[in-house]
């Protein structure tokens, strides 16, 4: 049997997860993982981090394993916050989910659960993980979870084969009521305790009290767009070349009207319907695009918007990540899989066409909301192969 550190977070997942592993007969280590000391922006009646840590501790007590809980804020505020805080302020909607797997669970956290001789990871996520061997080489691959609804390989998209080859995932084979049932017939604190809905490690967070920490509010324009004409759409359709299918909408303050006014342009992602407090249109405003620089929101009314519409998308050489490094594209080649463009979303195919700038993707159907900043993955059927950081 194998030394196993789980990361322990509070929540009912990671508590079965340990479970299951000292079922196994393996030694698990459980540590809680304090990631943020600043709790003037973690709402207090929503799972904050010192109630999360409370249950760990107990559930760790009740499964009889050791536990410890080790501070990563600085690294987490290096590696996560000020990620976020650059990336809004251009303009960009991160995904800090994802970018704590990378960069802290598995690596600064593995890092740790290293130094104290473990074989393995374990974390809650409902995935799974097999390894083969290919012409000699071992492979690891990264699956769905068994259940569908939960879900959570999205969020595992930018691991590595060093680092999957360190992961365990033991409930990628339940379903969340068998979890829960589970954490029930162990008498586990965290049995009916609901999901964190929260950032990563932090508990629930308000993300625009979050932002304004460095992020100052400031007033700007609310420009609305009317939808384009046929003949428009047309000429915007004639292109036939790949950039032309991917390329951003480029909106200008001429296009539109003012029709109200905003608290600041990088507070808000595109396809955001909620926040711009702007009534008595036929229907309802979303966010069709930011301008950061000149601190403009462009808004148009109905989801089916045609700027909410995209054809495809682009992510740059530096950006593509392939998790199957045997399945890596060179440039001039093509490949068709399935995508996400974010968690939950069903798949949907794709032609993936590899240059040396970087990757165009091109959908079956069009998307909306495709949004710069955060992850595409694909699929096949129903393992992760790649993905990248959309830049637009």
């Amino acid at each position: 049997m194998a030394r196993v550190v789980v990361g322990l977070s509070g929540g009912v997942d990671s508590s079965v997860a340990a479970h299951l592993l000292v079922e196994e007969g393996h030694e698990v280590i459980a540590l809680f993982m304090r990631n943020w000391h600043d709790e003037s922006v973690t709402l207090h009646d929503e799972c904050p981090w010192v109630e999360d840590s409370n249950d760990a501790m107990m559930v760790a007590d009740k499964l009889g394993i050791p536990f410890q809980v080790i501070d990563l804020s600085a690294e987490y505020k290096e590696r996560i916050v000020d990620y976020m805080f650059a990336e809004y302020s251009a303009g960009r909607t991160p995904n800090p989910d994802v970018l704590c797997n990378r960069e802290i669970k598995f690596d600064i956290f593995l890092e740790k659960a290293l130094e104290l001789g473990a074989d393995f990871v374990a974390t809650g996520h409902y995935c799974r993980k097999r390894t083969t061997t290919q012409n000699g080489q071992t492979l690891h691959h990264l699956l769905a979870g068994a259940d569908g609804s939960k879900d959570q390989s999205y969020f595992l998209c930018q691991l590595n084969q060093e680092q999957l080859a360190k992961a365990l995932f033991p409930i990628g084979e339940l379903q969340k009521s068998e979890v829960r049932a589970v954490a029930s017939e162990l008498g586990l604190v965290t049995a009916d305790k609901k999901d964190s809905q929260g950032l990563c490690f932090i508990g629930k967070v308000s993300l625009p009290d979050f932002l304004q920490q460095k992020l100052a509010p400031k007033k700007g324009e609310v420009i609305e767009i009317a939808p384009q004409t046929q003949l428009e759409k047309e000429l915007a359709n004639s292109g036939i070349s790949l950039e032309s299918k991917v390329s951003p909408y480029h909106f200008e303050p001429q296009m539109g009207k003012v029709i109200g006014m905003h608290n600041g342009a990088h507070y808000f992602t595109i396809g955001q319907r909620k926040g711009l407090a702007i009534g008595g249109t036929p229907e309802p405003l979303f966010v069709l695009g930011t301008d950061t620089e000149k601190n403009i929101i462009y808004a148009g009314q109905g989801s089916n918007h045609q700027a909410l519409q995209k054809e495809g998308l682009f992510i740059a050489h530096e950006d593509v990540h392939w998790l199957r490094p045997d399945c890596r594209l060179e440039p001039g080649q093509e490949a068709r899989y399935q995508m996400r463009i974010r968690y939950r979303q069903p798949l949907f195919p794709v032609t993936l066409y590899q240059e040396k700038n970087g990757l165009y993707v091109i959908f079956d159907q069009a998307q909306k909301a495709v949004t710069p900043g955060q992850f595409a993955a694909w699929y096949q059927n129903d393992e992760v192969i790649g993905s990248g950081v959309i830049k637009y």
